[in-house]
């Protein structure tokens, strides 16, 4: 009878009960604990584990996806007579990202446990011999556009890394690969201007992806002719987007976000009026206080295509870490959310199978040096 008339009672005065045990807490007092982040540095002991993974895998031929397209008879060989300076990890571009992370970490931290060890593997496999066969592969009309373009990126974030290490090694190295180097260049420059429309994908394909790294590489040699290229076909490609659909991703096996890949070309090759003016069409709510994007699960790590899921969680926050870096004042906010994507991936690197361990590396080292 009591909580009868205390219904009619609320009801009558067109409110909200009261009628509730004195002692109970509202949800309104209530006080949550803050969720505790956890932040991940690269120090030496974290430098030194992460260089197990590329030096296990830039050596080791087999297992290995060629992705290799066979003319004739003639065609036929092994990886490494295909390949003699990127045969390892699996897969050319991997080989290609498991040498940026040895010259990324033996640059951040000379005194690495098995720097030596890496000192010797790229001097033998970056020899000006294995580059003039790495070219001369290219020539063949049938894989003249091989690992386009998230390879070609990759050998530019190499020659980019070589080039900013004050270090013997790294001058005669950057001269070696040289020819490699220039040839993707021109690639690049062949084939923007006949691309007509951007590939928005989550994987290898992504042009916005491939058009970063390569913009990163012409700032830092100061290719002109490369940026131009890169600046007419992002404006044309993405300058009028707006809305992009966030919600739709991930994809089953994604590895990169396309929305997230996008903003962070243009946060390059843009000014700062021009991109925060374009976010505000494109993804407006990045710029709110409360943006939250949960992590991408990860159903198998033993299965090479599930686990791509751990390397877009790293690709996300390496995006966020650059947003925030160049624009605190608007999107420093979104740090927490770079390290809650980070912290999810990274205890499972070390210990993985060869799915994951070939690439998944280079991916935590990038994202942990946007930072």
């Amino acid at each position: 009878m009591k909580e009868i008339l205390c219904m009619l009672f609320g009801i009558l005065l067109l409110g909200v009960s009261s009628c509730k045990p004195e002692k109970s807490e509202t949800a309104a007092q209530a006080k949550p604990e803050e969720e505790k982040i956890e932040i991940i540095e690269l120090t030496l002991d974290q430098a030194n584990t992460l260089a197990t993974l590329p030096i296990a895998c830039v050596t080791q031929e087999y297992p290995n996806k060629l992705g290799h397209v066979l003319g004739s008879e003639e065609d036929l060989g092994t990886p490494k007579k295909h390949h003699p300076a990127f045969y390892g990890c699996f897969d050319w571009h991997s080989a290609v990202h498991g040498h940026w992370s040895m010259v990324r970490l033996l640059k951040s931290f000379p005194n690495l446990k098995e720097a030596e060890r890496i000192r010797n593997i790229l001097s033998e496999n970056l020899s000006q011999e294995n580059i003039a066969i790495e070219v001369a592969y290219f020539d063949n009309v049938h894989n003249r556009n091989y690992e386009r373009t998230y390879g070609w990126a990759w050998l530019l974030k190499l020659a980019e890394e070589l080039h900013s290490f004050d270090d013997p090694l790294a001058r005669e190295l950057e001269k070696n690969l040289l020819p490699l180097t220039e040839l993707i260049t021109r690639k690049f420059m062949d084939y923007l201007p006949k691309l007509q429309y951007p590939v928005r994908v989550g994987t290898h394909t992504n042009t916005a992806f491939g058009l970063a790294f390569a913009w990163d590489y012409a700032e830092a040699l100061q290719n002109q002719g490369l940026k131009e290229a890169i600046l007419n076909r992002s404006l044309a490609f993405y300058k009028g987007d707006a809305g992009c659909p966030l919600s739709w991703e991930p994809s089953g096996a994604d590895f990169l976000s396309p929305c997230f890949e996008e903003l962070d070309l243009m946060r390059r090759i843009l000014s700062k009026e021009d991109f925060l003016s374009w976010m505000d069409s494109f993804m407006p709510v990045l710029k709110q206080g409360d943006f939250s994007l949960s992590e991408a699960v990860v159903g198998d790590r033993e299965d090479g295509q599930l686990v791509h899921l751990d390397g877009l969680n790293f690709s996300r926050a390496w995006v966020l870490y650059g947003l925030a870096k160049q624009y605190p004042q608007e999107f420093g906010h979104l740090l927490p959310l770079a390290h809650k994507h980070f912290a999810y991936s990274f205890p499972n690197l070390i210990g993985d199978d060869y799915e994951g361990g070939h690439w998944l590396g280079s991916f935590a080292i990038y994202a942990l040096g946007e930072r």
